[in-house]
């Protein structure tokens, strides 16, 4: 019998395909080698046993082979082609044929990289009108998704605390290497009174129908935008894990949106799939679900510290992913909005902070930059080097600009979401305002101050200007900035104040910690 490694080994050579691909790449996750040929991906499971699902035989994976095709054409009817046995024949190995079987394969069609949903988050691609046709897509699965008396139970309360004492229990090695003590009994604590307080509300969500066979692993790196949508690898290893309610699906993604630092585009979908599907509950249970679906990927992400296959660099990775899904979760945990300002001069980090603060926090990024931009209905990314306070700059459209985002912060606040001011704020009526505003809408208020040394802003703002960025930002607008610059006075215990020269995820790491 061949062994898993020198399997894959074998299946890398471009010769053993039918199509004869120029190279074969590996991919891998937890549990699978995929082998991207050409224009097909052959996927092979690892051997694993791992509590919830396990692969430990070879027909255990050729059936869980043939149910992944199976459930997968629910969503992507032509991408999913069938089952291939890899064939072992005099010590060689062949795809398909006469021959002893020594392990199966997926085959599908291969979709395009590109177009892939978390690539498209990167590079800045996604629209709002794209989150309403994928929660159009959702919505129309969920409502012909099977359901049923044996699939509705996993929505009753004993099957939900099954699930979250899971998480907890297997979770409970790793206090204090992917999350710390006090996180762990936080998020613990909410998810048993959520429970608790909201037993009706299950009950009823599992009487009304709300409980499907879902997709079960619905995050941003599972969808494809080329040729319509297509939502690809569900759960077939685990039924559990893929009944559940149509909000806990929801919120799965919402939550993922939220980790790559678009909040905004997260509470489009919500509301949007909420109006599509006429799911008027699903509001009450988004934060429950969006916490206990962070909460799972924190987890999973530390459970790739005992992988084999992983290397001890994409390990120390691990740590910082699994990291930031707890802090995501305890994010979700808070009974108040939060109201984060960024305040600073020019070139002090505060736009990169603000980004990894939302990605860790579940936070709306409301950037002057951008907003300023929009206001003047001029192309984002069309540099204007106006003169310090004219122009763009001048105080007037300053005023305008902050009094913009104000009245966005206001809304998104109103709904019991948290955001992040991303703008200088280097006066004090700014800040006062910006205060105020928290203390109009019920909201937890810190400003964060950035700050570098001269020599360094510089040095990033000649770098800046080469990438075409949104900021207008340059070293000329320093000295004139610094004379305005008001310092922070009278609010010490909202007020933190960051060196951005070293580790900007250690800074990071240091604000989650004051703001929770």
């Amino acid at each position: 019998m061949v062994d898993m490694p020198a399997l894959i080994q074998a299946m890398l050579r471009p010769e053993l395909y039918p199509d004869r691909p120029a190279a074969v790449e590996l991919v891998q996750t937890q549990m699978s080698f995929l082998l991207l040929a050409g224009g097909y991906v052959y996927k092979v499971k690892k051997p694993v046993n791992l509590g919830y699902l396990d692969y430990t035989t070879l027909e255990q994976r050729r059936n869980f082979c043939e149910r992944e095709v199976e459930l997968n054409r629910r969503l992507c009817p032509d991408i999913y082609l069938g089952v291939v046995p890899v064939i072992e024949r005099g010590g060689q190995v062949a795809l398909g044929g006469a021959g002893e079987a020594v392990e199966y394969a997926v085959k599908m069609r291969r979709l395009r990289r590109e177009r892939m949903l978390d690539v498209l988050l990167v590079d800045e691609a996604v629209t709002a009108r794209m989150m309403t046709a994928l929660a159009g897509k959702l919505a129309r699965f969920h409502a012909r998704a099977a359901t049923g008396p044996e699939i509705s139970r996993f929505g009753e309360l004993d099957a939900l605390r099954v699930n979250t004492e899971e998480n907890f229990s297997q979770t409970y090695d790793y206090i204090g290497r992917t999350i710390a003590p006090e996180k762990y009994r936080r998020i613990k604590d909410y998810t048993d009174g959520f429970l608790e307080s909201n037993a009706a509300l299950f009950r009823r969500r599992a009487a009304g129908g709300r409980i499907r066979d879902c997709h079960g692993d619905l995050h941003a790196a599972h969808v494809c935008f080329s040729a319509g949508i297509c939502i690809y690898d569900c759960i077939e290893f685990n039924d559990r894990f893929r009944y559940c309610d149509v909000a806990s699906e929801t919120a799965f993604l919402a939550m993922d949106l939220d980790h790559y630092g678009r909040a905004d585009l997260s509470g489009h979908f919500a509301r949007s799939y909420a109006r599509q599907s006429g799911d008027d509950e699903l509001a009450a249970l988004l934060k429950f679900y969006k916490c206990y679906r962070a909460y799972v990927r924190g987890k999973v992400e530390g459970f790739k510290l005992h992988d084999p296959y992983i290397s001890p660099e994409d390990k120390r990775l691990t740590l910082k992913v699994a990291g930031s899904y707890f802090d995501l979760a305890g994010a979700y945990t808070r009974s108040r909005p939060l109201l984060l300002v960024m305040m600073g001069l020019v070139g002090t980090g505060k736009t990169t902070v603000a980004q990894l603060l939302a990605r860790r926090l579940g936070l709306e990024v409301i950037s002057s930059d951008v907003t300023r931009k929009k206001l003047a209905g001029v192309p984002l990314r069309e540099p204007h080097r106006d003169e310090f306070d004219t122009g763009l700059y001048a105080a007037g459209f300053t005023r305008r600009t902050y009094d913009r985002m104000f009245r966005e912060a206001r809304k998104t606040l109103g709904r019991g979401d948290s955001v992040v001011l991303d703008a200088s704020f280097i006066k004090a009526g700014e800040r006062g305002a910006a205060s105020a505003l928290a203390g109009e809408t019920a909201a937890d208020f810190f400003v964060v101050e950035c700050v570098l040394d001269e020599s360094s802003i510089k040095s990033r703002l000649a770098g800046r200007l080469a990438g075409h960025p949104v900021s207008d930002g340059r070293p000329e607008i320093l000295e004139p900035q610094k004379k305005r610059y008001e310092p922070v006075t009278g609010m010490p215990e909202s007020y933190i104040r960051v060196d951005t020269s070293g580790d900007m995820d250690e800074v990071v790491t240091e604000i989650v910690r004051r703001v929770e």
